[in-house]
């Protein structure tokens, strides 16, 4: 039977929509995982290869001086075989593989090429669904007791080579469509016990944390035993997590999943719980833009206004966000900052595995931040105090970070430029798919939907707003383990849409011109100012410096501009302002519109050439606000914008010989994010 490019595409939908379900009570009942069990011991992988013994860590002496850190980059947000739908999308790469791909190496991409990073990472976080963790490998596995239920016959042998295919994609989709609903039903009906479903999770999660302790090199390359919470609200809004424990000399036996809660509060107390019996972790919110105003709203699960228990539950919990990925970005959105002509970057704007619109307000940071303030002047904590992180949430072990390279999230889904909606559809595969749309019933949103524009059919996915995106920066006295999760813990963090760009952003008092050009510029700073993530208590009469700093990724286009984005609140009224506050090519600021005159950087979407003689290496400058108020709470927080280049649809435009689709951004310009610095007037 020959199926469509719609038929396929279903899939996408099916497996992804399995992690945003209604909220009708689809939850087994929790056994004991108590924190303090002993993690049980791993089984040999059955993706096959022998494990080494998990060594313990050969602990390095922290340097004597290192007070001014370095820049460290790496990942959060990875998914390997062991998650369900990672599996369903060809992904066969182990969490060795993935520590493998950040060290460096290369490994296969479900579609059978092989991927590879332009430098290796300095750490890594494989993040699989604690929901059926390791179960659908399981049933597909034919040597497991788990693979001999009935329900799960048409999911054996889906990793073997010859399933490998995009021709697979239909089976697939109905095999893994139907595996949450028919495991819940099999778990009810009594066929297969709760504890069975527990035990293969166990067993993923203690081979999660050994390819975590086998590839953790203090000094040299970290890794971070990690998983993701899924839930979502009853109107599929997205409220994920990734959780990062410190260190792993004593872990939890079981993760916590949607199966304890749907409420993330209940996820927050687990770890309370566990940091009161010595296991520290944080949990790190993602794509709040596809959570339909849900991660960001202001009241809690049972609809009461948040208090200061809410806020200090979830501010001890989750001092960060991720704000770039590859599914958007969700730093702000052009209906909430019609005055910030940056805002339209990489905007998803769908609800997670759907095509549903997602409402933006509720959805965004910059927003968030400003509501923060608000409870704050009430007198309440403020829940959004959060810095920021970006990441990439690959479903393949490899994150693709390089517009020039990318080769998408979700395996077999994507792995090809029609796939992803950014070439046309050949003439067979268009025909099918308008065959298969007229079909559909109308109301069903999980088809795919096609466009013709300038005479050519394109796919309507999701995967066409999806980016190449993004990285997490620290600053940290060096790479390991507890001196990166401290700065994760201090907001001393960054965010990146790929390319590697440090920037650094303090405030202080007393600040001059001087300090720029100094020798010992951030031992000052450190000494005499505080560094993101931080407040900055006020002073009377003073008004405060901030000293901003970013210089270019090498292997990336060089920088445009520095801007320093406020936030404000006057009389309870939230207001927001972008600055431009250093600008290449010798340009500069305009007093009146805050903004940086045009420094003629251009792309050739012929080619994809940028500008060879635009641009900065390095921008610093010493800025003031010229709209201070010293009664006024604030924050502050850079974001750095280098040079036009071409999206990725574009180069797999210019690849396929044809022109970029017309209706998707042909450029856009990579940026890194600094966490704020809130301002605190005197009391």
């Amino acid at each position: 039977m020959q199926y469509g490019i719609v038929g396929r595409s279903i899939l996408l939908i099916l497996a992804l929509g399995l992690f945003g379900c209604s909220g009708e009570d689809q939850t087994p009942p929790a056994t004991d995982a108590a924190a303090d069990e002993p993690v049980a011991a791993a089984t040999p992988s059955r993706f096959g290869g022998a494990r080494l013994p998990m060594p313990k860590d050969t602990l390095i002496a922290h340097p004597a001086v290192n007070a001014n850190r370095n820049a460290y980059f790496g990942d959060l947000h990875v998914h390997t075989a062991y998650s369900f739908d990672a599996f369903a999308f060809g992904t066969l790469a182990t969490p060795y593989d993935a520590y493998r791909y950040a060290r460096g190496e290369a490994i296969k991409h479900p579609a059978g090429f092989d991927v590879q990073l332009r430098e290796p990472l300095d750490f890594y976080a494989v993040t699989d669904h604690a929901m059926f963790l390791g179960t659908v490998s399981a049933a597909a596995d034919t040597s497991t007791e788990f693979s001999k239920h009935s329900y799960v016959e048409r999911l054996h042998n889906l990793n073997a080579p010859e399933n490998l295919n995009i021709d697979s994609l239909p089976g697939r989709g109905v095999a893994f469509g139907t595996f949450l609903r028919d495991t819940l039903a099999a778990i009810t009906g009594g066929e297969v016990k709760v504890q069975e479903v527990y035990d293969i999770s166990r067993t993923a999660w203690a081979d999660t944390i050994r390819a975590a302790e086998q590839f953790n090199q203090p000094g040299k390359f970290t890794t971070f035993v990690a998983y993701e919470y899924t839930t979502s609200s009853d109107d599929r809004g997205n409220l994920h997590r990734n959780v990062i424990f410190r260190g792993a000399d004593k872990l939890p036996a079981m993760p916590y999943s949607r199966f304890h809660s749907q409420d993330p509060e209940g996820l927050w107390r687990w770890m309370d719980d566990l940091r009161g019996q010595g296991i520290e972790s944080l949990a790190i919110p993602h794509n709040s833009n596809g959570s339909n105003g849900q991660m960001f709203k202001l009241v809690d699960w049972a609809g009461d206004p948040l208090d200061d228990e809410y806020a200090g539950l979830r501010s001890r919990n989750e001092p960060l966000i991720e704000i770039t990925q590859i599914k958007g970005t969700s730093e702000t959105h052009p209906s909430l900052s019609e005055t910030d002509e940056w805002a339209d970057f990489e905007i998803m704007p769908y609800r997670i595995a759907t095509m549903l619109y997602s409402e933006p307000k509720g959805s965004y940071a910059r927003e968030a931040l400003l509501n923060g303030m608000a409870f704050t002047d009430r007198g309440i904590t403020n829940p959004f105090k959060f810095g920021f992180i970006g990441s990439s949430d690959t479903h393949t072990g490899a994150i693709s970070d390089d517009e020039s390279n990318w080769f998408g999230k979700v395996g077999l889904l994507d792995a090809t430029a029609s796939l992803r909606g950014s070439v046309p559809l050949g003439e067979a595969a268009a025909a099918a798919a308008k065959e298969a749309q007229a079909a559909a019933d109308a109301t069903e949103v999980i088809a795919r939907q096609t466009e013709d524009l300038d005479g050519r059919t394109y796919s309507v996915v999701a995967a066409q707003t999806w980016s190449a995106s993004g990285l997490t920066g620290v600053w940290a006295e060096e790479n390991e383990r507890g001196a990166i999760y401290d700065a994760f813990r201090r907001k001393e963090t960054f965010a990146t849409s790929g390319p590697r760009i440090p920037v650094r952003f303090f405030a202080g008092y007393g600040f001059d011109e001087a300090l720029l050009g100094a020798r010992d510029m951030l031992s000052q700073a450190y000494a005499n100012g505080v560094s993101m993530g931080s407040d900055l208590i006020g002073q009377k009469d003073l008004t405060p410096s901030f000293i901003v700093w970013a210089a270019r990724d090498s292997k990336s286009a060089p920088l445009q501009r520095l801007q320093v984005v406020k936030g404000w609140l006057d009389a309870g009224v939230s207001h927001e302002q972008v600055y431009d506050v250093a600008c290449s090519d010798g340009g500069i600021v305009d007093p009146l519109t805050h903004r940086c005159p045009d420094n003629g950087a251009t792309v050739d979407l012929a080619t994809c050439a940028i500008s060879a003689n635009s641009g900065a290496a390095e921008l610093k400058t010493l800025w003031q606000d010229p709209q201070f108020e010293p009664t006024q709470q604030a924050f502050y927080y850079v974001r750095v914008l280098e040079n036009p280049t071409c999206r990725w649809s574009t180069w797999d435009a210019l690849r396929a010989g044809v022109p970029p689709r017309p209706n998707l951004h042909p450029t856009l310009q990579e940026r890194s994010w600094s966490s704020p610095i809130w301002y605190v007037p005197l009391s």
